[in-house]
């Protein structure tokens, strides 16, 4: 009999301690539960506390990056903190856009772009046009187009996109003749009538307004036209508002493909196209940059 009580006894500890054990399960799991609550609750008030996401974005020095920064307070109301990387030529923006060191850039039409595609085995795409910039003939060593004389050095863009562009507006000033119907697919081969015998000379883009004292005429891309101190109202002669190349040459956000609708491109292009930023462009380049909305 006392064997049985003991056993019985015995038992039943062993059956409480199960139970308490249990019951220390039952409690631990609850906590890490209510602790995994916690740090959910943590991070969406973390994310509803308005800390800003950070977009890099590639740009020209001018008017580009001026622009950028016009529109860094309209962007951080929309949760962004805008870091701008300046550069000083046509390439690396989108080779480091291509490797993903920058979110976006802005430096570029989209025939530009179309052509660094297809050199380059890229997939970048435009995400919106945001300006454009008149190109300019600026005087060198001669002061009018009238006083051009046989064989005259005119300095344009080697680039095949802005090299165009460049002998459109010779062209609409009556120095040359192009092939007609070649538009903005122009090269320095398509002239069919140079009766003043220009001495063409293609020279890096970012390179041309340097080239001014060494050559009669040059024409230059608008944002290096601003980065030398010309002013537009200076040009001899400048692209109409009309033309093929104002309405085909718009500066673009460019991005990954893929990336042009994302939260954070089309915050960046909401910012862009503020009346903030409209105004900023109106006022601080007279004409020399002309925003497309």
């Amino acid at each position: 009999m006392k064997k049985r009580i003991l056993l019985a006894l015995g038992l039943a500890s062993l059956l409480a301690l199960a139970g308490c054990g249990k019951k220390a399960a039952d409690t631990t799991t609850s906590s890490e539960s209510t602790s995994e609550s916690v740090s959910e609750s943590s991070s969406e008030s973390a994310s509803a506390t308005g800390e800003l996401k950070t977009i890099t974005v590639g740009a020209s020095p001018a008017p580009h990056a001026e622009i950028l920064e016009a529109a860094k307070p309209v962007l951080k109301q929309e949760g962004y903190d805008l870091k701008i990387v300046e550069y000083n030529d046509y390439i690396q923006p989108n080779v480091a856009l291509d490797s993903k060191e920058l979110d976006a850039n802005y430096f570029q039409h989209y025939p530009y772009l179309e052509n660094f595609n297809k050199e380059h085995n890229t997939t970048l795409v435009s995400a919106g046009a945001i300006h454009y910039e008149p190109f300019g003939i600026y005087a060198g060593k001669t002061a009018t187009l009238d006083a051009l004389k046989d064989g005259a050095k005119v300095s344009v863009p080697n680039d095949a996109t802005n090299e165009a562009r460049a002998l459109l507006l010779l062209e609409a000033n009556g120095l040359l003749k192009l092939k007609e119907g070649v538009g903005i697919n122009a090269t320095k081969q398509d002239i069919v009538e140079n009766p003043k015998n220009l001495d063409i000379q293609e020279i890096e883009a970012a390179q041309v307004a340097r080239t001014l004292g060494d050559v009669d005429i040059a024409v230059v891309n608008g944002n290096y036209a601003i980065q030398a101190g010309l002013k537009v109202s200076d040009a001899l002669a400048i692209e109409d508002s009309k033309s093929i190349a104002a309405t085909t040459y718009a500066n673009i956000i460019a991005v990954r493909e893929g990336d042009e609708k994302s939260d954070a491109i089309l915050a960046l292009i909401k910012a862009l196209e503020s009346d903030t930023v409209k105004k900023f462009i109106e006022t601080k380049y007279n004409g020399a940059v002309v925003p497309m909305f």
